[in-house]
């Protein structure tokens, strides 16, 4: 069974957001919130027009599939009854068309329908509200996103909603007063925004689950189940002709018998949401429309999200009138008069907090949009005025760091404080060697001012290292050079910007360390001279030492010798 409590539809891959605001820009109703640079889509404020979905260059956008559900119902046994939506006719080639319902009851479908049957029931009732009161314009209800789209963000229509049901609910009321209570109906047609009906409280258990032409495809492959292995058969209904047109705009209109040549001055048809906000504008005391039938998809259902079809929109619509042409004179559907099979009911839906002036304020002032000049309302954040994109931050919609001129201004500041702070001197100069900045350190290091820029690098320097880099005789260059004028020492970094055709030029006093290089020369030159000086002195003190000995030791040699002499000269003879 369906999880009542599983209401998002609309949803994103994270893995996949670019942080583009692709679908930011692209929705119709802003319902995408933005959280440390990923895309979310607000259940809240979401109509699941799918718009997000088609839009997404990366593909992070998808909706919740329902094809478990459906193979749950055959597997539980229940009788399960297809609703095929007329747009089929735009899907499937003619030969295909002919072995589909074969291909639903190879899936377990045990009935398969047409939802014309329940949009020309749709039509006729719509007709007698209309003219029991042609003093009130009527919006139609047939595209459901439509339909949110009035109750969360043009409340103020609401009472000029249809209480008419949409053709999918219709049909599916239809199918279960036909075929039992207790039936499995699952729509199958183009459009996500059509599985949000199922938790409409009024509708609840009309249709008990929802499957765009999309998700049938991947079943059939999932199942191994290929058209051209079907055999032929026809659908358990047949089309009612007119309501067959219904994916092509002012489809109900002409069902009703309201209009047969297209210039019907009190129905208006309209498709794609710019068109319908702009008609929607003139709704209300003295409107000159009695009906309006919008869709919010361009060219109507047949440009649902739910169609993966690489057909154009004009083929599509050439497919839809062909094969209602086909069915003309085939059937005429017999009216219901049960008004309460086809009854709906409408609400507001307060969805949107409010804002104050001063808040909006504060946001402009952090973003330095304070100023009106400031604010560019350029688009770029997805919000077509910078006041939007404000009233967006308070709710928690959108972030401040979104607005592309606001995050440049910091990055150019960022840069300006590095290269205002940065010990190094930095200079840039043109390819014909005009110097067109400087750092503070740079300038120290020359001992000039900006009353040099755009002055030849040739006031300072010698040029040479910059003419190596413009002529393309290298890329860079890392130099040691000796600027005497200045007292100057530094090694030279330089580089070409390519593109800008401009070299940069960086500086690092090395000037400290050489004098601490020499200092420390000199010190070992003194350490040396005077080691070797207390070498020689101890070299002649030992030479004088030994010189001291050898003249003790011949003095005394000579000493014991006479004491010797006069030794034996004394000894008296012998008799």
């Amino acid at each position: 069974m369906v999880d009542r409590g599983l209401h998002q539809i609309v949803f994103t891959l994270t893995a996949r957001c670019r942080d583009c605001y692709r679908c930011l820009r692209s929705c119709p109703v802003k319902a995408i919130r933005m959280d440390k640079g990923q895309a979310y889509v607000d259940e809240k404020r979401c109509i699941a027009c799918g718009t997000c979905i088609r839009e997404c260059p990366q593909q992070a956008k998808t909706f919740r599939h329902d094809i478990d559900v459906a193979q749950q119902f055959i597997d539980e046994g229940a009788y399960v009854a297809a609703s095929l939506a007329p747009s089929f006719a735009a899907v499937f080639t003619k030969w295909e068309r002919t072995r589909l319902a074969s291909a639903l009851r190879a899936l377990g479908f045990r009935y398969v329908g047409q939802t014309s049957q329940g949009a020309y029931q749709v039509s006729i009732h719509a007709k007698r509200l209309v003219e029991k009161d042609p003093s009130k314009t009527y919006i139609g209800t047939a595209c459901p996103a439509l339909v949110h789209y009035i109750e969360k963000y043009r409340p103020e229509l609401v009472d000029n909603l249809l209480p008419i049901v949409s053709p999918m609910v219709a049909h599916g009321r239809m199918l279960k007063k036909k075929l039992g209570s207790n039936t499995k109906v699952v729509f199958i047609g183009p459009c996500v925004a059509k599985k949000t009906e199922l938790y409409r409280p009024d509708i609840a258990g009309s249709v008990d689950c929802v499957l765009t032409f999309g998700e049938l495809m991947i079943w059939l492959e999932q199942k191994g189940i290929h058209l051209s292995n079907c055999e032929e058969g026809d659908l358990d209904e047949k089309p009612v002709h007119c309501a067959q047109l219904y994916p092509l705009p002012g489809a109900m209109i002409k069902t009703a018998g309201f209009d047969d040549d297209g210039f019907e001055l009190k129905q208006v048809r309209v498709d794609s949401i710019e068109n319908v906000r702009a008609l929607f504008d003139d709704v209300g005391t003295g409107s000159p429309y009695s009906l309006i039938e919008p869709l919010f998809c361009s060219q109507g259902c047949i440009n649902g999200p739910g169609i993966n079809k690489e057909t154009n929109l004009f083929e599509r619509r050439k497919d839809i009138i062909e094969y209602d042409n086909e069915k003309i004179d085939a059937y005429v559907a017999p009216e219901v008069e049960d008004e309460g099979l086809f009854r709906a009911v409408f609400q507001r839906k307060d969805i949107i907090s409010t804002v104050t002036e001063e808040e909006i304020l504060q946001v402009l002032e952090k973003t330095g949009k304070a100023d009106p000049q400031q604010q560019l309302n350029c688009g770029a954040c997805g919000y077509d005025s910078c006041r939007e994109k404000a009233i967006a931050v308070v709710q928690g919609m959108a972030e401040p760091e979104m607005c592309i001129p606001y995050m440049r201004r910091l990055a150019e500041r960022r840069t300006d404080q590095i290269f205002n702070t940065t010990p190094n001197g930095v200079i840039i100069v043109d390819e014909e060697l005009n110097i067109l900045a400087m750092s503070p350190a740079f300038k120290r290091f020359f001992s000039c001012t900006d009353a040099v820029l755009g002055r030849h690098v040739s006031y300072l320097m010698d040029p040479a290292p910059f003419e190596k880099l413009i002529s393309g005789i290298t890329e860079t260059l890392d130099i040691t050079v000796s600027h005497r004028h200045y007292n100057l020492l530094t090694r030279e970094l330089f580089y070409m910007l390519k593109d800008e055709r401009q070299i940069v030029g960086i500086f690092i006093n090395i000037t400290s360390q050489e004098e601490q290089q020499k200092q420390l020369k000199e010190i070992r030159s003194q350490t040396v001279a005077q080691a070797s000086e207390l070498l020689e002195h101890q070299l002649k003190m030992a030479q004088t030492i030994a010189q001291f000995l050898g003249e003790s030791t011949a003095r005394g040699e000579e000493l014991v010798r006479k004491l010797m002499t006069l030794s034996e000269g004394d000894e008296p003879e012998t008799r």
